[in-house]
């Protein structure tokens, strides 16, 4: 267990590497340098990379329904954003307006067109001032669950029905029952990681239905069946693995993102690779992205 072969994708390493995601429309990767304000592309085929500097702290960026650019998480809220043909931002709003020591962190959207996104204290990860908010597609934003840490993931099965979210603060991860109507349901711990087992961070379901997690100060990335045992170790030469997302032809390449946030020099000289974007072929398939907003009327009921 643990012995695949991975890939350094050609980018800077990242202080805080978050939010892959497959822009099929490209045909590139995309990523975010959190504490590095900026948006990072990779494109396997070319190998070529672009990167666009940001205002303020970005955690994600997620498709839109009419393809016209992006919705993402920045420090003070969700926003549309335009990388293409140049940097456009439009705020939307935001679920903790005037806090300013709180931001967006991950983020992902289900197959109705809304946006699960969580936030966490910037400036003490210990404060439980994290919350987990529904973006809808008209706008509106809506708090379903206050008091977390770290709000990772989270992840929605193939046919949205099924809600996976995580607190790295307190190593758990949680599952709902999602509804048609955007409510949540049935809360129960999933998984509660061991300290060894390090925390887990970002999150992604593959097309089998088992759940990959990112394991900050692990090491690694974990495939779990989704009655919790573990499937799959595959182990990387950074410690703190952050997120990861699946994309390539066929979503059969698995994109891993680390962090050097936190090391000092002599970790950080321990640790050459902390911070690296790794690309690996796990053998199996991922899940396409669902995309924000309205879809057309014969899109709007999940697989």
């Amino acid at each position: 267990m643990g012995a695949l072969a991975w890939q350094q994708v050609p980018l800077p390493l990242l202080e805080l590497g978050e939010g892959p995601l497959w822009d099929e429309d490209r045909g590139r990767f995309l990523l975010v340098d959190i504490h590095g304000r900026a948006v990072h592309a990779w494109h396997p085929d070319s190998g070529a990379t672009q990167t666009w500097a940001l205002p303020e702290r970005i955690g994600w960026l997620i498709p839109r329904h009419d393809r016209d650019g992006f919705v993402a998480g920045l420090q003070s809220g969700f926003v549309r954003l335009w990388l293409e043909p140049a940097l456009r931002i439009q705020p939307i709003g935001s679920p903790h307006p005037g806090e300013q020591e709180v931001r967006l962190n991950d983020a992902k959207a289900d197959p109705w067109g809304r946006v699960w996104a969580g936030s966490m204290n910037n400036a003490d990860y210990s404060r439980p001032d994290g919350r987990l908010a529904r973006l809808d597609p008209d706008g509106r934003i809506e708090i379903v669950e206050r008091g977390l840490r770290i709000c990772n993931g989270p992840a929605i099965s193939a046919d949205g029905r099924l809600l996976l979210h995580t607190d790295s603060g307190t190593r758990s991860i949680h599952r709902y029952r999602l509804d048609a109507d955007g409510r949540l349901s049935d809360k129960a711990l999933w998984r509660r990681f061991e300290p060894a087992e390090g925390a887990p961070d970002g999150m992604s379901f593959d097309a089998e239905g088992a759940l990959w997690v990112a394991c900050w100060g692990a090491g690694c990335v974990r495939r779990f069946a989704l009655d919790g045992h573990l499937l799959q170790q595959i182990d990387l030469p950074a410690r703190q693995i952050a997120s990861m997302a699946f994309g390539g032809p066929g979503l059969q390449t698995l994109l891993v993102t680390s962090a050097w946030e936190g090391l000092d020099a002599a970790a950080r000289a321990a640790q050459p690779m902390a911070g690296a974007t790794f690309v690996l072929q796990p053998g199996v398939r991922g899940l396409a992205a669902c995309r924000y907003g309205a879809a057309p009327t014969e899109e709007r009921d999940p697989p």
